[in-house]
């Protein structure tokens, strides 16, 4: 019998990536910090329903510091994650978060000293070759140039620097559902979120509410924020089934999914290369992941 929390991964995994692609949809005609505080804020009364629901934690004091840290670098990073699908192909942008757990794995090693192990030195090297092929081919010109390529990308970069916060938050995140738990911690920090972006919003309102409705800005950012709300349930609820290295590992299949919607959807080229690129870098954070 198959372990709720597999289903649960993939269903995670799918909601993230159709939540990105909807919502890369609808930038190609609206401000993209109006839409990411959209989607936000049409999930949250998802996420805050939970809370009659669901025990209250007992609040461990760790959890407030590890929160109020986290809400601003979390803010950041999502202003930088929807420039980036706004400026760049998905298939070039999304596959660039499997180099979160490569920047988890290399600061201790580079502040610390901390050896690394053989399987994470082979997914180095695969998440790596990976983004090598994100834009293989560049290839023909110089042997660098892939690599140069993704560097001179405004929504690589922007992508780049949200997985370098990722690696902050999410060890963050971990303290705070460990000093609570990961339903209430899910039902809470979205909106709160939210409310933090709340002011980057309204500097973008053209017409205040009416004319956000007027736009169709509303309207195209409910399938976004249902996709996204739903991405949040199924997180929490698999990953307080199993490892955390398991399910981060199913749900990294998102960026796989990202990429073939890049294709279906917006017609992106050079899919051959990012697939096989975006392939090398998920067995590489598996590596790391599954074997530290």
């Amino acid at each position: 019998m198959i372990s709720p929390w597999i289903p649960l991964s993939l269903l995670c995994a799918f909601s993230l990536a159709t939540s990105d692609a909807l919502a890369k949809r609808a930038l190609t005609h609206h401000n993209e910090h109006l839409i990411l505080w959209l989607r936000l804020l049409l999930a949250s009364p998802f996420l805050l329903a939970m809370l009659p629901f669901i025990p209250i934690p007992t609040l461990a004091p760790g959890f407030y510091r590890a929160t109020l840290v986290s809400l601003p670098l979390e803010a950041l990073a999502s202003v930088l994650y929807i420039r980036a699908l706004k400026l760049s192909p998905l298939s070039l942008t999304l596959p660039l978060l499997a180099l979160t757990p490569l920047f988890l794995l290399a600061v201790p090693s580079l502040l610390l000293g901390e050896r690394i192990s053989r399987a994470g030195t082979a997914g180095v090297l695969l998440i790596v070759t990976g983004t090598y092929c994100l834009n293989l081919g560049r290839a023909r010109r110089e042997f660098l140039e892939p690599l140069r390529a993704t560097m001179r990308d405004r929504g690589a970069r922007c992508m780049l620097g949200v997985a370098l916060i990722y690696s902050v938050t999410s060890t963050l995140g971990k303290q705070a559902v460990a000093a609570s738990s990961p339903l209430f911690f899910a039902a809470i920090y979205i909106p709160l979120l939210t409310l933090l972006l709340t002011p980057l919003a309204l500097r973008n309102m053209k017409g205040g509410v009416r004319g956000v409705f007027a736009s169709g800005a509303v309207k195209e950012a409910i399938l976004p924020a249902l996709f996204y709300a739903l991405m949040v349930l199924t997180h929490m609820s698999a990953i307080a089934m199993t490892r955390v290295a398991y399910m981060i590992s199913l749900k990294r299949l998102s960026l796989l999914m990202g990429v073939i919607y890049g294709h279906v959807l917006f017609h992106e080229q050079g899919i051959a290369g990012r697939l096989a690129g975006t392939l090398l870098m998920l067995c590489g954070v598996a590596l790391i992941t599954l074997y530290p």
